[in-house]
């Protein structure tokens, strides 16, 4: 039952990971609307309005997990990468220290750009929701081997997300001084959602030949709106955290907070240079709740002989439940109430990129971007090559293969942009059964004039 959880778990995490970054396929593609939420110095052509809630849809879906690290192919059969005639050594070729696990989600509720003021100027109200999950190889190095004389490190184990709705203005402007040069900025203001995060500092499993020895600590914060942690009392009378109240009339945002995104174009000859550094800025989430192990919490077991006599002091019954006791005791966590504000930095984004127009037929374009994400300690990056062609004024279409720290990528996008009604369609990462778990789709409706 412990070996099917956790590998559904897993599987679930994998197939339902999610960046508030737009897809990247898109990047050199003349007639994408919203190429300026990735480089704010791009500037579309005409003006735009979008469709309310469908102008922009952003689903990215990224894990470092291989479907084929999961599921193995046996005899003709597909079975867990815990059955025993998948072996631990081959198994375990599968799974890093740490196994990351991310989902971001950016509904774009309403978005408009229009020339103005000496350039191009954008307005953007947004939903951000983000997760990141780490499990630690010493995990699935557990449920493949089961009880052994190994000691298991899961302090890799973390958990930790956040939503946010954040207003942006954006201006790009053409530098007259320098022929070729574009500059942009957006300035975001940020209203806190919902903040949970995880801080283990230890877990540890040691399984002994005459004794196990488990030990945990760790912190959790909270900041959820209207919800509070609720508790119970244990037998020894210590009360635990239990779950999560929510009370409606607490309701209220988490937080506030700024960001801002930079960027730069610089078109030379048949090239045209590019960078961005996006989301730099934090969000200060305040009355945020706490929950914590207050230390170093232990367990220790040594009694593996049961008596048969239900009055004897190692009878089964009295031996499994303080076997049950002292591991509840291991993550029954304290609840701290409110220990004011946490702040949380933005997920940091640098793109750099540099384009080359097919001197010979101009419609033609090729580009090399590079993409490095800075979330919460953690840095995902990629690289792609991409091939972009505007044929006509009212159609583009690109694509694009790539390498990242979830593997390898291809990316495509098509956009229609004919008088007044603009539809883009694009995915940077596309599923390729048995070995990549990974989607980023983008896709929106918008209206030109």
């Amino acid at each position: 039952m412990i070996e099917a959880a956790i590998v559904t778990a897993a599987i679930l995490c994998t197939c339902a990971s999610v960046s508030a970054q737009n897809a990247y396929s898109g990047y050199f593609l003349d007639g994408y609307t919203y190429r300026y939420q990735m480089n704010p110095a791009f500037a579309n052509e005409k003006n735009f309005i979008s469709l309310p809630v469908l102008g922009n849809f952003d689903l990215s879906l990224s894990s470092d997990i291989k479907v084929s690290s999961i599921l193995y192919n046996v005899d003709g059969q597909t079975v867990f990468f815990a059955n025993p005639k998948v072996s631990s050594e081959e198994a375990m070729k599968g799974f890093d220290k740490v196994n990351d696990l991310k989902a971001d989600l950016k509904l774009g509720i309403l978005s408009a750009g229009f020339k103005g003021f000496g350039g191009y100027n954008t307005i953007s109200v947004n939903a951000v929701v983000g997760a990141h999950t780490g499990l630690p190889g010493s995990l699935f190095s557990l449920v493949k081997e089961g009880v052994g004389n190994k000691e298991y490190d899961l302090s890799g184990l973390y958990l930790d997300g956040s939503g946010y709705a954040e207003i942006a203005l954006g201006h790009s402007h053409e530098i007259k001084a320098v022929p070729g040069l574009r500059i942009g900025a957006t300035l975001k203001f940020l209203v806190g959602l919902a903040f949970a995060e995880t801080d283990i500092q230890k877990a540890n499993l040691v399984l002994g030949e005459y004794n196990w020895t488990a030990s945990t600590q760790g912190d959790v914060y909270l900041n959820i709106l209207g919800t509070k942690f609720s508790t119970k009392t244990n037998d020894q009378g210590r009360e635990y955290v239990s779950g999560v109240d929510f009370d409606a009339s607490e309701i209220a945002p988490a937080g506030f907070g700024f960001g801002v995104d930079l960027g730069a174009v610089y078109e030379f000859r048949d090239f045209v240079f590019s960078a961005a550094v996006n989301n730099l800025g934090a969000i200060n989430y305040k009355n945020v709740q706490s929950a914590s192990t207050g230390g170093t919490r232990t367990f220790e077991l040594d009694r593996f002989v049961f008596s048969v006599d239900d009055d004897a002091e190692n009878s089964f019954d009295n031996v499994s439940d303080e076997i049950v006791d002292a591991l509840k005791d291991l993550y029954e966590l304290q609840d701290k109430g409110n220990i004011g504000s946490r702040s949380r930095s933005l997920a940091t984004t640098l793109n750099l990129g540099v384009q080359y127009k097919f001197p010979v037929y101009r419609k033609l374009s090729f580009g090399l971007l590079s993409s490095t994400v800075f979330d919460t300690g953690n840095t995902f990056s990629s690289v792609r090559l991409s091939a972009n062609l505007a044929p006509a004024k009212c159609f583009s279409a690109g694509v694009n293969v790539g390498m990242g720290s979830f593997g390898a990528e291809f990316g495509a996008m098509l956009s229609l942009h004919s008088t007044g009604f603009n539809f883009f369609l694009g995915v940077d990462r596309v599923p390729m059964f048995p070995n990549l778990p990974n989607l980023h789709l983008n896709t929106g409706i918008n209206f030109l004039f």
